[in-house]
């Protein structure tokens, strides 16, 4: 009687061995799929995806987290020469002529963070959708607000109105600029 009981039980334990073996793996393996299924996927205004908004979408850029994830990079430029669309983390405004647009002191101040707010506004914001963040570091508040987009010289280009602000100075700027390659953009 033992025996069969064992017998019974090694049956079992082998039948359920082999059938996990067998099984599809679990719905929400990433590697089979999950973040496709159950992440958003943010498509970006000239329709380059991205797996993160930064908050962008809600208004508000969290400047910190681009910051750290710029942190890394040369000159403010993201790994896009390098990396493929999925490495890609955050759009970004390239060099340091954005500090000139502003053409004060208070947009000279600008940092990684504050370029990668801004070139990913202008990948994922709506036309006319204000997007503002602090500069804890400098003091400085920014709100961008992406205009509509146009074809110029083969490239696509967005108008924009940012203004900076730290305590009773304030500046605006009207501008354009365009996409360079995906998640990346240059002042015209």
């Amino acid at each position: 009687m033992r025996n069969q009981i064992r017998l019974v039980s090694l049956s079992f334990l082998m039948a359920m061995v082999a059938g996990s073996v067998l099984a599809e793996p679990p719905a929400h393996a990433p590697a089979h799929g999950w973040r496709k299924k159950h992440d958003p996927e943010y498509v970006g205004y000239t329709g380059t995806k991205w797996v993160r908004d930064y908050d962008v979408a809600t208004g508000r850029c969290n400047r910190e987290e681009i910051g750290a994830v710029l942190g890394g990079a040369i000159g403010g430029a993201i790994g896009a020469r390098s990396s493929s669309d999925d490495r890609r983390v955050v759009g970004t405004i390239l060099g340091a002529a954005v500090g000139a647009l502003i053409g004060s002191r208070i947009g000279r101040e600008l940092d990684e963070g504050d370029r990668g707010c801004f070139g990913h506004t202008l990948e994922l914001a709506k036309a006319g959708q204000r997007v503002v963040w602090v500069n804890s570091q400098t003091g400085v508040s920014y709100s961008l607000v992406p205009g509509a987009g146009k074809n110029q010289g083969g490239k696509t280009c967005r108008t924009f109105v940012l203004s900076a602000s730290r305590g009773d100075k304030k500046d605006e700027r009207r501008g354009t600029a365009c996409q360079v390659r995906p998640g990346e953009w240059n002042l015209t």
